[in-house]
């Protein structure tokens, strides 16, 4: 994951333009779009299944039906990114997020095996069944999303822009101390990440599984999972949990989608423009969420819509993540700051491993 991210960051800052604009430039027209076609049909779906996760939690604590909080989180949320600064009130969400150590501190209060925990950590078992390589692939893509790759190297391209660096050849290149406070960012939220989900499966495990309830159908089974801590509030802690999450992630997931596409089509928007300026660019940004929402009116449960997701990340993302590889090590388009020996090997056997899960998925 890291080594994914860190080529993505150094593209964008090396290049000065996002991932789907590099795309543009040295592959063929029907890779291009059919990187985009990859990335809109996973962040819809993406995007679906936050806002009825989202909604589900919301009844959880409310009593109101779900069906009406799909259409207010979807509008609340594009209002705040079309009108709003999107850095500002993600920084108020961000701290939403905090909630989600509470899994850390239940995983200790359930009190595990420890001896078994760590066994199974260094030595997974491994289950030749379409139910393994399903929850194998979905921890993945849940993971390695192809959003992901999208929004940091356009991000990237955002920072130099908010420096004053306006144009391609302002922004390209990068010097020494760049590079190092990239890395250190990118290493630190991939570290922090990958930790929170560690104790996520951790504590379901002691907890829900341990006592027998193996079939999450709801946002009330989910939330049993911090009983041991929060007791009655766990509902409460649960919702404000995956709320924060959802309201950091629909607008990464819209915002990706939307990048992908102007890139592609050499609109050169950007989300710090203001709506007149970016119209189009708004347009797929707002369609997203709206197809998204679509997706919460077919009858889906909201948890199986989260993991469907996942699973979906996961067999969508390697192709994506050749492209990635090929680019940060093309000589011509990233000159002495192509990506290393070590980072390469890392992105290939990424992009190997996930097929292959992906491929006995099916085959299975």
């Amino acid at each position: 994951m890291a080594a994914v991210q860190l080529m993505c960051a150094r593209l964008g800052m090396v290049t000065g333009r996002g991932l789907a604009h590099n795309i543009r430039l040295r592959f063929p027209r029907w890779v291009m779009w059919g990187s985009c076609a990859i990335l809109l049909v996973a962040n819809i779906f993406n995007i679906g299944a936050d806002l009825a996760g989202m909604a589900d939690a919301m009844t959880l604590v409310t009593g109101l039906p779900s069906f009406i909080w799909p259409p207010l989180f979807a509008a609340g949320l594009v209002v705040m990114i079309v009108f709003a600064s999107y850095k500002l009130v993600a920084k108020i969400f961000k701290w939403l997020t905090l909630v989600l150590f509470a899994y850390v501190f239940t995983a200790f209060l359930a009190k595990p095996d420890w001896l078994q925990v760590l066994r199974a950590t260094v030595a997974p078992k491994i289950v030749w069944s379409h139910e393994y390589f399903a929850v194998l692939v979905g921890i993945f893509g849940t993971t390695i999303s192809p959003y992901l790759f999208f929004w940091q190297s356009s991000q990237e391209v955002e920072e130099e822009r908010a420096l004053g660096r306006k144009t391609v050849s302002q922004r390209r290149g990068a010097t020494n101390e760049e590079m190092k406070a990239s890395r250190i960012d990118v290493l630190t939220g991939m570290l922090f990440s990958n930790i929170i989900m560690y104790f996520i499966i951790l504590t379901t495990a002691s907890t829900l599984h341990a006592h027998g309830q193996v079939h999450i159908e709801s946002a009330k089974d989910a939330a049993e999972a911090l009983r041991p801590l929060a007791g009655n509030a766990a509902y409460l802690l649960f919702t404000i949990g995956i709320i924060g999450t959802g309201m950091l992630a629909i607008p990464v997931l819209a915002g990706s989608s939307a990048y992908a596409v102007a890139e592609s089509a050499a609109w050169g928007a950007s989300i710090d423009h203001k709506l007149k300026l970016a119209p189009k660019f708004y347009a797929v940004l707002v369609l997203a969420v709206a197809l998204g929402m679509c997706l919460d009116f077919a009858g889906f449960n909201s948890v199986r819509m989260l993991f469907l997701s996942a699973v979906l990340n996961g067999v969508l993302a390697p192709p994506l993540i050749v492209l990635v590889v090929l680019l940060t090590s093309d000589k011509v388009l990233m000159g002495k700051r192509r990506s290393g020996l070590g980072t390469r090997i890392l992105g290939w056997a990424c992009a190997g491993v996930m097929t292959a899960c992906a491929v006995a998925l099916f085959v299975v």
